[in-house]
């Protein structure tokens, strides 16, 4: 048996943010992965925001550092198509104090410099490892049962638990907390290719996002790097694909629909097989509970269409942190009013502002020829991440501005 102020569960974005931060603050702190690092993920698309929380873990320099060596492209806000109409958004314009400018990087690469970061700072680490039991129902600390790849399974004891598995969603499974999500089944094809863009209208330094030029409900990300290759993928319900059809043909046949696109990508070359996620977006019964916390993903994940899976990945992870440390100090937080509600009043901005792509809303704000400055600084704020900024108005009512707002742009038009 050993013990730890705080284990870790996933040694991602949030596990690497939340293990620097403890280990700033002298805690006694093993971080668990089940897999080995590097390896490929999407969600590569970062949005100012992260910034904030990666300089406040201390792991902004080595990004800074690396960056290049990894193609990861500077980004500086988000473009949009639909049938040649194309319109952007400049993060750096915004209404929201903050960064303005982030990467777009290569998620192995990535994550793997923010996990070496975090184990320069005293973060242990143990890649190949798999929680297979927890136990949460000790009033003095949690038992965890685990296994690596060695077959050897041993026992961890931790004053604290923090989820941050992301998709694997560990807690979730083992402590029967998952519920279905209220968003429809989704599915997305994606590949890494190198572009071969030659078209001197398309910008680097954002996202391209692209609407089907007939299904308004399907769209494609475009995710540049700075070696010449990129990101591609599809998103939409999941009767839009043929099942009897690969993940890469599902991909190609929905570009070739988009004549813009596809022109596009007229030269580009996949290099790597494409893949297919399906059913994604997910949701949990409690963000907390006895000794235990569920960073980003392992607690909610909405969808892939303005890139918020990091930012709340390391927002939970910093929001966190500062509870855990009371609750080791002989605190009693309350998990409910100090993380789970100001953590989801943000996620509930996303929330609003994707459904609201997906059922044409936002899509008419976004695509509208006439724009009033300072509400698309207040939008462009959003689309950065700080989806928490309630001096915002569309961040403090977001429903409510928004079907305003897309009036007064159909209306304008």
């Amino acid at each position: 048996m050993e013990h730890f102020d705080v284990v870790i569960i996933g040694a991602g974005p949030s596990g690497a943010c939340a293990g620097a931060l403890l280990r700033k603050a002298g805690k006694k702190v093993l971080c668990v992965e089940k897999q080995h690092f590097p390896r490929f993920s999407i969600g590569e698309s970062l949005l100012p925001h992260c910034m904030q929380f990666l300089a406040e873990a201390g792991l902004e320099p080595a990004l800074q550092q690396q960056a290049a060596a990894h193609g990861f492209q500077f980004k500086n806000g988000a473009a949009f198509l639909k049938n040649d109409f194309r319109t952007a958004f400049d993060f750096t314009d915004k209404f929201s104090p903050g960064p303005g400018t982030t990467f777009q990087v290569k998620r192995a690469a990535f994550d793997k410099i923010l996990a070496d970061a975090a184990a320069e700072q005293g973060l242990q680490i143990r890649y190949g490892v798999t929680v297979e039991q927890v136990d949460i129902t000790g009033a003095a600390q949690a038992l965890l049962q685990v296994s690596d790849d060695n077959g050897r399974q041993y026992q961890l004891s931790a004053g604290f638990v923090l989820d941050g598995s992301g998709f694997g969603r560990v807690l979730p499974k083992l402590l029967d907390l998952e519920q279905p999500s209220d968003f429809p089944v989704r599915q997305a094809s994606f590949c890494h290719i190198r572009d071969n863009i030659s078209d001197p209208r398309f910008d680097r330094n954002k996202i391209l996002i692209t609407v089907h030029s007939s299904l308004p409900d399907v769209w494609f990300w475009l995710i540049p790097f700075s070696d010449g290759s990129a990101s591609l993928g599809v998103v939409g319900k999941q009767q839009r694909f043929d099942a009897s059809r690969s993940a890469a043909d599902n991909l190609w046949q929905h570009v070739q629909q988009t004549p813009e696109l596809a022109q596009l990508l007229a030269q580009a070359e996949p290099v790597n097989e494409a893949q297919s996620l399906t059913g994604y977006a997910a949701n949990v019964r409690s963000l907390h509970g006895n000794r235990f916390a569920l960073l980003g993903n392992a607690g909610e994940f909405l969808d892939p269409v303005f890139s918020s899976g990091v930012t709340i990945a390391l927002r939970s992870a910093a929001m966190a942190v500062p509870l855990v440390l009371r609750q080791l100090n002989g605190e009693q937080p309350n998990w409910d009013t100090e993380y789970s509600k100001p953590l989801r009043k943000g996620i509930d901005t996303f929330r609003a502002f994707v459904t609201a792509w997906y059922d044409g809303r936002f899509q008419d704000v976004i695509f509208s020829r006439q724009r009033q400055a300072k509400v698309t600084a207040m939008i462009s704020s959003i689309l950065a991440g700080y989806a928490w900024d309630q001096a915002n108005p569309y961040v403090a009512e977001p429903e409510r501005r928004l079907n305003v707002l897309r009036e007064l742009c159909l209306d304008a038009e």
